[in-house]
């Protein structure tokens, strides 16, 4: 699976994920993107489920700041837009808060619940917290990745006691 990022420079560039993905070649910078793209957007109405494998042949990850996101996902990105369901942070500046990935945690997520489990954890090893992600979420993407509906959602939240 390709990964792309689309990086709009508003943090940190020393903590930036996605900048030390481009460097470590695990990620490519794009500009244009396509329809069989999947966008990972936190406004998408649907959550990515494992069987949107088959409308993808790449991964975009949106790089910007979380204080900016309203204003960033503004513009229209083409392609396949989900949103990745409820996973807590691993990084050290949002550790432990639901939702508040960096860019390498969203792409890594979105690659284990679409079946490239082995992917996601040669990304998150890159990272020195990365296996921080992955132990605070380890359950829940085993569930997330065996989905088959967005109804089944609900009741795994339900029962890791997450918000609905």
């Amino acid at each position: 699976m390709k990964l792309y990022v689309i990086r709009f420079r508003q943090d940190d560039p020393k903590k930036c994920t996605a900048a030390k993905m481009v460097k470590f070649k695990i990620a490519s910078d794009i500009r244009h993107m396509n329809k069989n793209n999947l966008v990972l957007d936190p406004f998408s109405e649907k959550i990515l489920l494992p069987k949107d494998k088959s409308l993808i042949k790449s991964i975009v990850g949106i790089d910007c700041s979380w204080n900016l996101v309203d204003q960033t996902f503004s513009k229209k990105f083409i392609g396949v837009k989900r949103k990745l369901p409820p996973l807590l942070a691993g990084n050290p500046v949002n550790y432990s808060k639901l939702n508040k990935l960096t860019t390498a945690e969203a792409i890594s997520a979105s690659l284990f619940i679409l079946g490239f489990k082995q992917d996601a954890l040669s990304l998150l090893d890159k990272f020195k917290w990365g296996h921080t992600f992955y132990e605070l979420n380890r359950n829940l993407l085993d569930e997330y990745s065996k989905m088959e509906s967005e109804e089944q959602l609900e009741d795994i939240l339900k029962e890791y006691g997450l918000p609905t």
